[in-house]
């Protein structure tokens, strides 16, 4: 049994499923011991918030896996603007310590900035190996600009001094060694699928439950709504070609564009062409993903989606279903061309190529170039790389 440790700075209980909960519940199924620090990022959202937070232990119900319960700590925090950061730095520092004394683990695993930051430097005094996680260019998602060029720096320097640095796809390798990881360091664990859960989906009941017709052609999205998701640019597409009322749209998430959407549906006509249905349990997304004919990532080219490649990609693709996304560098690099992906310059061009598409007779032949491109990124041998990483790295210490 390995004892992991996992610091972040966002919640690992409201967000998510990400690689962190598929990896870390499947840890705990195999009989591993985990624990996780995390950090209330959704607080702003909280308009009754107590300006200090106390210090909580929570049991993290599981996202992906049955049964497998994560311990979560979440230590005092000050929920008001830059005040956050001084006490994060305050409080998980003290928590760190506790942690590393208390919980005694094998390794640690860090997918934050600060906090990261703190606990390399505290794991090398004590001989405990250190891994860095990267799903994102993380000083890209601080929300106050003048502090991202600190965040960057500190971030690097994770980095570099990590026993590991752990990424889910080439493009985020790329950026980490940029960043200042030895190259030897650094190794790429992609995301997985379940292509049995996609295969025991049930297509025509979704449908029938969502009200869908048969020659209907499904646009799907999930997510949170970010206003750079390119969903807007394809609201505008829908309401630009009213001619095609068979074209609809179904988007399954909350965010920063619900209202909007909400807005068109208002429009007559518009509420037929636009299915909203919020968070879901994760356990029923392949029959919604199933019900739909065309899967969209349609970002605006931004720093912060520019080496992202999405869980979601990978879970569209399982499902069999062709992918209309932006060119993103981090997406071109990761499926190539003839897997399934149709890319686009422009958010703005999502529709119009869903039209062409539903209209040519090549939605299976790019549905099937999808599917076989994720085959054999099954769960089970992701975890099993993730676990050999883990053991490689304690045994070298």
């Amino acid at each position: 049994m390995v004892k992991i440790f996992v610091v972040q700075e966002s919640n690992f209980i409201a967000r998510g499923p990400h690689q962190s909960h598929h990896l870390l519940e499947r840890m705990v199924q195999r009989g591993h011991d985990v624990r996780v620090i995390d950090f209330d990022i959704l607080w702003r959202n909280d308009e009754k918030r107590e300006i200090v937070l106390s210090r909580r232990v929570i049991t993290a119900r599981p996202k992906a896996i049955p049964g497998a319960d994560i311990t979560v700590i979440r230590p005092t925090i000050i929920q008001l603007p830059v005040l956050e950061y001084v006490s994060l730095l305050a409080s998980h520092g003290r928590e760190l310590i506790r942690q590393l004394d208390e919980f005694r683990p094998d390794v640690v695993v860090g997918f934050g900035i600060l906090n990261t930051r703190m606990a390399i430097a505290l794991c090398h005094r004590r001989g405990i190996p250190f891994v860095s996680y990267v799903i994102d260019e993380l000083h890209r998602l601080v929300p106050q600009k003048p502090f991202r060029g600190l965040a960057r720096a500190v971030e690097g320097s994770s980095y570099a001094n990590s026993d590991l640095v752990l990424s889910i796809n080439e493009g985020l390798r790329d950026y980490t060694i940029q960043m200042g990881a030895p190259r030897e360091r650094t190794k790429v664990i992609r995301a997985g699928v379940d292509l049995e859960w996609f295969d025991k989906a049930d297509r025509e009941k979704k449908r029938q439950e969502l009200g869908l017709g048969e020659d209907d052609v499904v646009l799907f999205f999930m997510g949170w709504l970010y206003e750079f998701s390119g969903l807007k640019e394809v609201i505008d597409g829908l309401l630009e070609h009213r001619d095609v009322p068979t074209l609809k749209l179904l988007v399954l998430g909350k965010g920063d564009l619900w209202d909007y959407i909400e807005g068109f549906k208002a429009i007559e006509g518009m509420d037929e062409r636009v299915i909203t249905v919020g968070w879901q349990p994760y356990e029923t997304i392949p029959d919604f993903i199933v019900a739909a004919d065309i899967c969209l990532l349609p970002a605006q080219k931004n720093e912060i989606m520019q080496n992202i490649v999405p869980i979601k990609m990978y879970e569209y693709m399982a499902a069999g279903k062709p992918v209309i996304a932006t060119n993103l560098s981090g997406l071109v690099k990761e499926f190539g061309t003839g897997n399934g992906v149709i890319y686009i310059d422009e958010p703005e061009e999502a529709v119009p190529v869903a039209i062409e598409l539903a209209n040519n007779g090549k939605r299976d032949f790019f549905g099937r170039q999808a599917r076989q491109c994720v085959e054999l990124n099954d769960w089970e041998s992701i975890t099993d790389d993730f676990e050999q990483s883990l053991e490689s790295i304690i045994h070298a210490n």
